[in-house]
């Protein structure tokens, strides 16, 4: 028996299917003829019959008005997950990407393998330009799996984007699901085959257990979120991130994907470790001369908001500016009081330290007592309670005291990092340890904005941001804290103000569920964070300013927390940052003039975030000196150190230095940015290419309307959602059982009343009114094979093969038809560099309009213009008869123009692919695209002028 060739038509399992390369005389590879690879099967021989796509009819059940035939045009639009053209992928999702972010997937285009870094600006779109390349490559098949590997505090966020906005079924892999998981997975089949698309926890996999079963078995294509994290050397996490992904790399064929926000963290070592992953060779390059910088910009991609806000003819709405309001709040007395004798107690215990060790844990301690006390009576009482485990050398100890107490941004990946340290350790007395406890007693009384007027300054910043149409975000350092806030903002704003807070306590799906929630609830809402929050969360949908009620040590910091809501897709034109801090110490104005606003101003002036320079550090830690072991006899609460301290007077008087020297770097930082913004690529040749996609795919508007007019037409009851923001709700228990089960819904029984809301996220049990939500596309096919299945009856089928519609918008008889062509795509393979060197040939569809009027051939835009008509009237049924019989007798004679069509499409499809390709400096060896003969007619219309009857 000979093979089947790929792009024919088969019949097998009461359906018909297209053949797919790969297949046997024995065993056919083939999907469904609506064109999801989703349902990719194998089929024997014995089961598989010859299939033709027969010609619509005259007959009842296939003759129907406008609206009809848009239904099915619609459903075609949506229903299609891959079309022939050079960008595959973006059939099968739900956001239409800004140009600027085809940038990393023209640069994409260009490898095989792929090795990218994207180390745009914070707010740009990496996850959207990382899983678009992700999903092109998948839909090419130059991919067979993904995993994406990040903090567990982001892989809800990723799962979540993945499947909503790509249509990717990814599963998250956390030590808290990972058991759930395997119980799932049949005993024959690795992991990564079973669930290809998953999204990894980097500190789970990476540990030894479970780093060499990874490295063998995951997927050919690797997304690394916040990469920056894996390098640098440091603490055993960083190096044990950093062998992972060593090992990834060394695949030849491995897509590897790098996302960050800070590619160079001001360490030189650290950034070539991160471009070595890439390729080992770049690593020793010589980024001072072009050449370098040449060869780098092949695998690096870099924009500030700078270079994209204006993107060839395409504006990207940004806020336009972000505006800071310094607060300053004094102490209440007897907080003050408190805070002081917990400063004796902190100077005391560092000086009767008994050894080296034990000294430099009970400084690192003492700091993080202070902190905890300026945090808030909760933050307070719960450090004093604490008690810590001891480190085994001062290097540990200082490793320890650098994640717990400093906001060291190298060191760290955010989970735990909100836990309150510990004031307690094994070398204190029963006297000391009483101590700690009346001083937890004391602050436990503290309670409220009568006795915490930080928290009394608080609640009238953020009733005036309320009142001025802004949802806050409250960012703080410690658990407890946040619980207090979350407690007494409650009390503040009662009914009228939804509350909420997020915190490290909370496994990351519930963080996801809790931000969904409050960000669905209606009226004004606050949410309180700790920095479990602060990198990689978008919050711009829900929130629109941040209060830094406690100050981090670490202008980053503040940089990352006001990122979450300064970013692609704020709908505010200004968003709004607030610093509350003491005037009654000495940390908050230092940490405040030396870092914080001097970061704020060189952002301001350069556009680019850079590290904190050595010598700024320098003078914090000659501030904590200071305050930790000088005079002991000085209140802490009236340390003036520019004067008590020579020492500490002569660094700070440096700190021109220290702004030289930041300034300096963000110069160099800036300069370095544009020379690999990639401005160079020809991009206004895949402008019109893009164009046509979308064209192709429908609107947001088109997707609503289709989802809707379908619903009604098989007989479910549709109203307007409240509030009426383009969702409605659908009473649905009289749908056919097939719409049902397409919907996600039992196939019979009573159901509730499904919403459909205007764009993720949705909760379970709704569905959202975008292409790749599953309910959505189940309709879409739904209504598509209904359409071409005459044994249903005529409820079940809404969408209609063929009509006869008036309208004034044509002079005389048109014929409109509706043909779906396949074609073999053959995709370029450059040798060398470990890509194989085999063409990879795809077979896709795509659908296209022609029509006719007078025998000549109307353009692609008149098509358009045709369907988009307004009906005129009804026509007599005679009229339609005997039109609808004459255009099908006409289409019968159109296979040859049919074919001809095909071939044209087809050179069209071949010359699309090689403008991109040319564009983006691809390879083109090899590229193809072929007509597969036969055309399918789904569709055929006719159009008469609008006074016909």
């Amino acid at each position: 028996m000979k093979s089947r060739e790929p792009g024919t038509l088969v019949t097998a399992r009461g359906r018909d299917w297209v053949v797919l390369p790969g297949s046997t005389p024995d065993f056919v590879v083939a999907r469904p003829l609506n064109g999801d690879n989703e349902f990719t099967t194998g089929l024997f021989a014995h089961e598989v019959g010859e299939a033709s796509f027969p010609v619509p009819t005259a007959d009842p059940g296939e003759l129907g008005d406008n609206d009809s035939a848009a239904l099915l045009r619609t459903a075609l639009q949506i229903g299609f997950r891959g079309s022939a053209g050079p960008f595959r992928s973006l059939a099968g999702i739900a956001v239409a990407p800004r140009d600027y972010q085809l940038v990393p997937l023209l640069l994409a285009l260009r490898m095989d393998p792929v090795r990218l870094l994207i180390g745009d600006d914070v707010g740009i779109g990496k996850t959207i330009e990382s899983a678009l390349i992700a999903k092109e490559l998948l839909e090419q098949g130059s991919a067979t799996g993904l995993s994406v590997l990040c903090s567990p505090a982001l892989a809800e966020q990723w799962t979540a984007e993945l499947r909503n906005k790509f249509a990717l079924d990814a599963v998250t892999v956390l030590r808290s699901t990972v058991d759930r998981l395997e119980s799932r997975r049949p005993r024959d089949r690795d992991f990564f085959a079973h669930y290809p698309v998953t999204v990894v926890s980097t500190d789970f996999i990476k540990s030894e257990a479970r780093r060499d079963l990874f490295v063998t078995t995951a997927p050919d294509l690797i997304i690394v979120d916040e990469a920056h994290t894996c390098v640098g050397g440091g603490t055993r996490d960083r190096q044990l991130r950093y062998e992972l992904l060593k090992r990834l790399a060394r695949r030849p064929q491995r897509h590897l994907l790098l996302v960050t926000a800070t590619p160079h963290s001001g360490k030189e070592q650290a950034f070539r470790d991160l471009i070595g992953l890439l390729d080992p060779s770049l690593a020793g390059l010589d980024l001072r001369t072009r050449q370098g910088r040449s060869r780098l910009a092949r695998h690096f991609v870099q924009r500030r908001r700078h270079d994209i806000r204006k993107f060839l003819d395409q504006r990207t709405p940004f806020p336009e500016k972000r505006e800071f309001l310094d607060i300053a709040y004094p102490l209440q007395a007897e907080y003050g009081r408190l805070t002081r004798e917990v400063l004796s107690y902190a100077r005391e215990s560092i000086r009767t330290a008994g050894g080296a060790l034990t000294r430099r844990t009970r400084w690192w301690s003492a700091l993080g007592l202070l902190r905890s006390v300026s945090s808030s009576p909760a933050a307070a009482t719960a450090t004093l309670l604490n008690r810590g485990g001891g480190a085994a050398s001062e290097t540990e100890a200082d490793a320890l005291g650098r994640v717990t107490v400093l906001d060291d941004i190298e060191d760290e990946t955010l989970e735990g990092v909100d836990a309150p340290p510990a004031a307690d350790d094994d070398s204190l007395t029963k006297q000391d340890r009483a101590r700690l406890r009346r001083f937890a007693d004391a602050f436990a009384a503290l309670h409220g904005p009568r006795d915490d007027l930080k928290l009394a300054e608080l609640i009238k910043q953020v009733k005036g941001l309320i009142a001025n149409g802004y949802n806050p975000i409250v960012f703080c350092r410690y658990i407890p804290t946040a619980e207090y806030l979350k407690t007494h903002l409650g009390h503040a704003f009662k009914q009228r103000v939804t509350v909420d807070a997020v915190t490290g306590q909370l496994p990351p799906e519930a963080r996801a569920e809790r931000i969904a929630g409050l960000t669905a609830s209606s009226g004004p809402r606050i949410l309180v964070a700790t920095d479990c929050l602060s990198e990689g969360v978008n919050l711009q949908d829900g929130f629109q300013a941040v209060v830094h009620y406690d100050l981090a040590w670490n202008p980053t910091r503040h940089e990352q927390r006001e990122g979450r809501v300064d970013r692609f897709g704020q709908q505010k034109p200004i968003v709004r940052a607030v610093t509350l801090y003491s005037t009654d110490n000495v940390i908050d104005p230092i940490v405040l003039d030396v870092l914080l606003k001097k970061s704020r101003e060189i952002r301001q002036t350069t556009g680019v975030s850079v590290p904190v320079p050595e010598r700024a550090e320098t003078v914090m830690n000659a501030l904590f000196k200071e305050i930790l072991e000088g005079d002991p006899d000085q209140p802490f609460l009236d340390l003036d150190f520019t004067q008590e301290s020579q020492e500490l007077h002569e660094e700070w008087q440096q700190t021109a230095e220290v702004e030289k020297r930041w300034r300096d770097g963000s110069e160099r930082e800036s300069k370095a940015i544009t020379k690999y913004a990639q401005s160079g690529l020809d991009l206004d040749e895949i402008q019109p290419e893009v164009e046509a996609v979308r064209r192709a795919l429908g609107s947001a508007d088109d997707v609503a309307w289709f989802t809707r007019r379908a619903l009604s037409a098989l007989g479910a009851h549709v109203a307007s959602a409240e509030p009426d923001d383009g969702g409605f709700i659908a009473e649905v228990n009289h749908l056919p059982s097939g719409a049902r089960l397409a919907l996600g819904i039992p196939a019979a029984g009573e159901v509730p009343p499904l919403p459909f809301r205007p764009h993720p996220p949705v909760i379970p049990g709704e569905r959202a009114l975008v292409r790749t939500d599953p309910g959505v596309a189940g309709l879409a096919r739904y209504v598509l094979d209904a359409a071409l299945d005459p044994r249903l009856d005529e409820r079940e089928r809404p969408a209609r093969r063929a009509g006869v519609i008036a309208t004034t918008a044509v002079p005389s008889r048109t014929t409109l038809l509706l043909v779906r062509y396949r074609f073999h795509v053959t995709m370029p393979r450059r040798p060398g560099d470990g890509a194989s060197p085999e063409p990879k040939t795809i077979v896709a569809e795509d659908a296209r309009m022609l029509a006719y009027r007078g025998g000549e051939r109307l353009t692609a835009a008149e098509c358009r213009a045709l369907a988009a008509a307004e009906p005129a009237g009804n026509l007599l049924p005679e009229i339609v008869r005997q039109n609808i019989d004459r255009a099908i007798r006409e289409v019968s004679g159109l296979k040859d123009e049919l074919e001809l069509r095909g071939a044209e499409f087809a050179a069209e499809l071949e010359e699309a692919h090689r403008r991109v390709r040319h564009a983006a400096g691809a390879y083109v060896k090899g590229l193809s695209v072929r007509f597969q003969p036969d055309a399918d007619v789904l569709g055929v219309y006719v159009y008469l002028p609008g006074g016909a009857r």
